[in-house]
Order: structure tokens, then C-alpha cells, then sequence
């Protein structure tokens, strides 16, 4: 249509002029997509910005990293990322951290990572019991979990548990604060907040609904975890979605200095000790030489923030309070020409120094994970490492150095340390990478002679499951790219390069991964009353509950606000873990109303089987801090469990008579009906009759 223009009161057509400012417009689309789909293709090169952490270990943990064919024990602090496999064996548990998600695990479990990225997170499990605490979810994020059964997309922040059953047959979704989708082979279902969803079958599964059971020791375990999380200190100096910033509330304390603001200081440092210097180096595509500390605390400030030598001691700066800071391998400057003899040095960076990868990245990246690790005064990033003052290089004991074969091995740094000259130190020019060549040894640490390293059986590792989003494929296998890692100079190899050894040399399929098309959710039918909502279990909270009886829907919070869950019960204690040792918890103290009873072939106590509703959502509360209502009486089913991590010894149910019976009758305290006050005195009359006759 043409436009009317007015001036001087005359009216006249700019049907020309419209014409020539609808090509400039459609010059500037053009031109503003191809730059946009340069980004994004670009941008599509960039290795991910978030990563995996194992922030807990009890028992035997073993994982199998991407590329690789060996099973080796779990390291601590290693990032896992897309294609590393996990497996928790019997009487185990483990915990794993993904920003402020919270993923834990237990005894037999099996877990995958098909993606992970900056949006989509894809887990693979194919048996065991999976807890999902997720604080955070954006609007073009996804959160999905497969098994053999469905595949569950988790749609809101909550908390969620999936339980696959060893035989992979059954699988059961439970909502206790959230919504998610599950996703069958032939069918699809929302499940909400206070529902627990099982699935039988694979093929044509079939589909129920109950009320949510009570809570287990595993259940009570993940509450004094998320306790401890949402009671975090250091939560006011750092953003959530950074990994392992619990860990600075136990070792170490926050101070403020003139020239950087709120500094972490870790206690119990020994003299002469700085950053990276207790640890080892490994080898993580696609991000290439990646640093692991042997700290408990040391995930957090070595992969984010910069280290500064504050008077005397060294003090851990974070960056801006981001909403997602951007994960990086190892925040260090390195040593190169020469200056150590053949060996490999380093020392960590200092506030508003750049730090410059050596892998490819896109600018969108560089300035990323720069900006939301420390202040860059003027938002401009130098690539140029070799004219740089830099902070920490004079500083004491800030420099270490070690041969490359000891680098390449994955071998303690501080065992094997070199000692290089102050004088060459000053005089040699700083480098973006080490140049070593990484080699078998640099992906796993091989285990100690005579350990035990367990993994899944072979037809677990092979059991397919049912997806709805589609997953990368299988990564190549880091034998066929070792040739090209050597000619690399220590940089990991391009998309372009992976690619042409992808086509070259297929990598073997990943287990079988079953697609199925996205439908309309629909409602699925109630258990019968009485009948247990975990087959083959039967710990507390299996059955007396009626079905489908879910407490109020939760209230999601809006996109990112995160969610805080309802009140908690004090967390058990911990078993001994191994390496490191998790925070302290609050000693367990078990009032005489919460205690859990041990069955004694007896009914159970009438409070116990009260048909009270499921507990509360944890998703509900929109607040931040976990409130503690006064009016709200203890939930029964949050008692200190007997055994924390550990399986709990098979406990019958109720005896089968009262499950037949209505819900309400059948938790009336029988004794008090059924005794009433005349039959003890019932024999009073003989006896005054026997005196009347004394007497007479």
C-alpha cells in the first residue's frame, strides 16, 4: 500500500520512495541473515559451555570416558560431557552436578550422556533409580531421560525420579514437584506434580497412575543434599549455575580486599602451595588438555573466576554473578620456548587477564567464557598472549613445571615437578597451548595393581532405549584420531577434521537408541486400590496408598526464577565417602513422632497408614529460601531412614487383609474398638458372690 505523507498541508504519494526503502530492507535482511547464520554456524563449533561434575562418591563408581573402550575408576573433579558412560554398583551411590541441576544415583545404576550441551541435556538409563533436582530450565532448554520403557522430557523445574527395573521391563516416572512428558512408543502422557506413572512393556507397553509413595532412604538422602545446596553461603558471591560452589562453604571462607572485591581463601593450605599445583592433567575432547584437582573443593576455581596473590596468601576471585558462567578446562597462561628444558609449565591466571583457548572457538565464545569469568575493563578481547603483563608470574612459587612425559601421563603434577630457574621463568615468552601430544594414558588414569574396577554387564551397556529427541552421533573413537593429535601440536582437532575422520573411518553405532514420534499427551489409567505402585519392592510406602490422590499442583516458577522446595527434614548422615569427604550434616535426630516403626508382623501405627495426602511439591514455593511452616505437621515418611545409601533389607508390607478394606476403615485403631470396659469386669460378680457366702 502506498503511504500518505502530509507537509504544508500538501498530501502526496511516496509510493517511489516506499519502493526504494522495501529493497533497502530486503538488502538488509539478507545481509543481516547471512552474518546471522555465520554466527550460529560458527557458534556450532564451539565445544559447550557447561559440563558434568561428580560432587559425591560412596562405594564402588566406575566410568567409561567417550572414545574409549575401558572401564576405569571414577575420577574426581574429571568433567564428563557427551558419550561419557557412568555405572554405580550394588551398595553404591554418586551424585553428579550440571550447573544447579543435581543428579543422583544409587546402587546398580547405569547412565550414558547422549548430549550434553549448552541447551539439551539427554540421559541414557537403562537400570537403577535416577533423582533430578532441577533448579533451572529456560525456554529453549531441554531435559530429557530414556530407558527401555519411554523417554521423559522434564518440563518444568522439580524434582523427579525415574526407577528402571533390573529386567528393564518396568519403569516408574514420580513427580514430586514439576511436570514432565513422558513419551511411549505408542502413546503419550503429561505427569504432574504428586504422580508417580508406570510403564510395563516395551513393545506395547501399557500405562498406570498412583499416588506418590513415601519417602525411601534414598529419597531422604537427596533431601539433606538439596538442604545443604539451598543453604549454601557461597551462593550470595557466585551464581548458581556454577558448578561446585558448595564446596567452598566447608573449606574455605570469603574475604573482601580493596582491589578485588569478595575473595575465596581456601583453609589448610600447606606453605609454598599455589594453584594447579596439586592435581593432574588429562586429556577431555573437545576441549584437549583439561586440569583435575585432587582438592575436595577443587572444581569451582580452577574451571571459573581467576586466582590472585592477595599480601601473603591466595585468594580465588570469581567473575560477575552470571546467570551461566561459561566453563573452561584450565584458566592458566603457559611457559614455551624452550625455557624448562623439554618440559611443560604453567601458573594461573589473574583478575582481567584474557584467558585464549587452544580450541577453536568463534569470537561470540572468546568473549563468553572471558566476560563471565572475570571483569574485562574494556569488554575487548586480546588474543595476543605474548605482550601481556602478567600478575601472577612473579609471584611466589606461582610457576610449575614437569617433563612431558610425566604431563602426557596424567601423572601427579607435584611428585613429579622440575625445578626451572627464576631467571628463565622471567625471560620466556608466554604460549596459548602445550604443545605435547596426547596419548592413551592421557584419557584415564589406569587403576591401582589389584583394584577392582567394576562395569555394567554386556547386555546392560547394549539394552536399548526409547528417545524423542534425536542424539549426536557416537563420538569417534580416540584411536582413530591419535594419528591426527600428534601432528596437532597438543590442539584438538576442528569439526572439520573430526569430521573427515568420521567419514574415513566410521566409529561402531552406539547401543541401539529407538526414535519415536512426539504425540498428543493423553490420560492413563488409576492402579486398583491396595495394589503396590513398585512392583518387586517392597520397602515402605510400596502400598497402602490410594491411587492418584496427588497433593495441589505445583505452581512452576516463571522461566528464570528458581525453584526452592518444600520444607526438608534434617539431613541423615552421610556414610564415609570416599575421597573427598562431602560437608557436614546435621546429626540425625529422630523424634518420636517421625521415627520410622520396623514391622513386626504386626498392623502398623495408626498415624502411619492416616490417609494423609502425598507430601507437599518441592516445587511449589516460588521464594528462594526453603520456608519451614509452623502449622504443618511432620510428614511420617520423611524419618531418618536406618541406612543411607545402602539398599534397605527387604520389609514387608501391611498384612493383605487391611490393604482389601477402605482406606479410612482400615487405619481406625482396631485395639479400641474391640476392647471394651465390661469384659475385664466380668468376673467381679463371682467374686462378691464367694464373700457373700464366707459371710453367711
Amino acid at each position: 500500500m502506498p503511504r500518505l505523507a502530509t507537509q504544508d498541508g500538501a498530501v502526496a504519494f511516496t509510493l517511489k520512495s516506499k519502493f526504494k526503502e522495501t529493497g533497502m530492507q530486503l538488502t538488509n535482511r539478507i545481509l543481516c541473515g547471512l552474518i546471522l547464520s555465520t554466527c550460529i554456524l560458527m557458534a556450532q563449533a564451539d565445544p559447550p559451555g557447561r559440563v558434568a561434575r561428580l560432587s559425591y562418591v560412596y562405594g564402588a563408581v566406575s566410568y567409561r570416558p567417550a572414545g574409549v573402550d575401558d572401564w576405569a575408576p571414577i575420577d574426581y573433579n574429571r568433567p564428563l560431557t557427551t558419550g561419557d558412560q557412568m555405572f554405580v554398583e550394588f551398595a553404591g551411590s554418586a551424585e553428579l552436578q550440571i550447573g544447579s541441576a543435581a543428579l543422583r544415583m544409587k546402587t546398580s545404576t547405569a547412565l550414558e550422556f547422549l548430549n550434553l550441551d549448552d541447551s539439551n541435556v539427554q540421559l541414557r538409563l537403562t537400570s537403577g533409580s535416577l533423582i533430578v533436582r532441577l533448579r533451572y530450565l529456560g525456554d529453549q532448554d531441554s531435559f530429557e531421560v530414556d530407558t527401555p520403557n519411554l523417554a521423559f522430557s522434564l518440563l518444568r523445574p522439580g524434582e523427579y525420579r525415574i526407577d528402571v527395573k533390573p529386567d528393564s521391563s518396568t519403569t516408574l516416572v514420580s513427580v514430586r514437584g514439576g511436570q514432565g512428558e513422558l513419551q511411549g512408543p505408542n502413546q503419550a502422557l503429561t505427569v504432574r506434580a504428586g504422580e508417580q506413572a508406570q510403564v510395563v512393556g516395551a513393545d506395547q507397553p501399557t500405562y498406570q497412575t498412583v499416588g506418590l509413595p513415601q519417602l525411601d532412604a534414598m529419597d531422604t538422602w537427596s533431601e539433606g543434599r538439596d538442604q545443604r545446596d539451598d543453604q549454601s553461603p557461597s551462593a550470595r558471591y557466585v551464581s548458581r549455575e556454577m558448578i561446585g560452589y558448595q564446596d567452598l562453604d566447608q573449606y574455605g571462607s570469603w574475604r573482601n580486599t580493596p582491589d578485588y572485591g569478595n575473595v575465596w581463601v581456601p583453609n589448610g593450605t600447606p606453605d609454598g602451595w599455589a594453584p594447579y599445583h596439586t592435581g593432574h592433567w588429562l586429556w577431555v575432547d573437545p576441549w584437549g588438555w583439561t586440569w583435575v584437582d585432587d582438592a575436595p573443593w577443587g572444581f569451582a576455581p580452577f574451571h571459573y573466576g581467576r586466582w590472585a596473590y592477595v599480601g601473603n596468601y591466595w585468594g580465588w576471585v570469581p567473575g560477575p554473578v552470571a546467570e551461566r558462567p561459561v566453563y573452561a578446562p584450565a584458566l592458566v597462561a603457559w611457559v614455551g620456548g624452550g625455557a624448562v628444558g623439554g618440559g611443560v609449565a604453567w601458573f594461573a591466571l589473574g583478575p582481567r587477564e584474557v584467558y585464549v583457548p587452544s580450541y577453536h572457538t568463534s569470537p561470540v565464545y572468546l568473549n563468553r567464557i572471558n566476560v563471565t569469568n572475570t571483569v574485562i575493563v574494556n569488554n575487548t578481547v586480546n588474543v595476543n598472549v605474548t605482550n601481556v603483563t602478567y600478575v601472577n608470574r612473579a609471584a611466589p612459587g606461582a610457576v610449575m613445571a614437569v617433563q612431558q612425559a610425566a604431563f602426557a601421563s596424567a601423572r601427579p603434577v607435584q611428585s613429579a615437578a622440575i625445578v626451572v630457574r627464576p631467571e628463565a621463568i622471567r625471560s620466556a615468552p608466554v604460549v596459548a597451548t602445550a604443545a605435547v601430544a596426547p596419548t592413551r594414558e592421557s584419557v584415564t588414569r589406569t587403576a591401582a595393581p589389584g583394584a577392582k574396577v567394576v562395569q555394567p554387564p554386556a547386555a546392560l551397556q547394549a539394552r536399548p532405549v526409547i528417545a524423542k529427541r534425536t542424539p549426536p552421533p557416537a563420538p569417534v573413537p580416540f584411536a582413530q584420531k591419535q594419528q591426527a593429535l600428534a601432528a596437532n601440536a597438543g590442539r584438538p582437532l576442528d569439526t572439520t577434521q573430526v569430521q573427515q575422520i568420521r567419514q574415513s573411518q566410521p566409529p561402531p553405532p552406539r547401543p541401539q537408541v529407538r526414535q519415536v514420534q512426539a504425540q498428543a499427551p493423553a490420560a492413563i489409567s488409576p492402579l486398583p486400590p491396595g495394589q503396590s505402585n513398585r512392583p518387586g519392592d517392597s520397602r515402605p510406602g510400596g502400598q497402602g496408598q490410594p491411587p492418584r490422590t496427588p497433593a495441589a499442583p505445583a505452581t512452576a516458577a516463571p522461566g528464570g526464577q528458581r525453584l526452592t522446595p518444600a520444607p526438608a527434614a534434617p539431613a541423615t548422615p552421610e556414610p564415609s565417602v570416599l575421597r573427598p569427604p562431602t560437608p557436614s550434616t546435621p546429626a540425625r535426630t529422630t523424634p518420636p513422632s517421625e521415627a520410622r516403626p520396623t514391622p513386626q508382623g504386626q498392623a502398623p501405627e495408626p498415624q502411619r497408614l492416616s490417609p494423609t495426602p502425598p507430601p507437599p511439591s518441592r516445587a511449589t514455593p516460588p521464594s528462594e529460601a526453603r520456608p519451614a511452616p509452623q502449622s504443618q505437621a511432620p510428614a511420617p515418611s520423611r524419618a531418618t531412614p536406618p541406612a543411607e545409601a545402602r539398599p534397605e533389607p527387604q520389609r514387608l508390607s501391611p498384612t493383605p487383609p487391611q490393604s482389601s478394606a477402605p482406606p479410612r476403615e482400615a487405619q481406625r485403631p482396631a485395639p479400641a474398638e474391640k476392647a471394651p470396659a465390661p469384659k475385664p469386669a466380668r468376673p467381679a460378680p463371682k467374686n462378691d458372690e464367694k464373700k457373700k457366702d464366707e459371710k453367711q
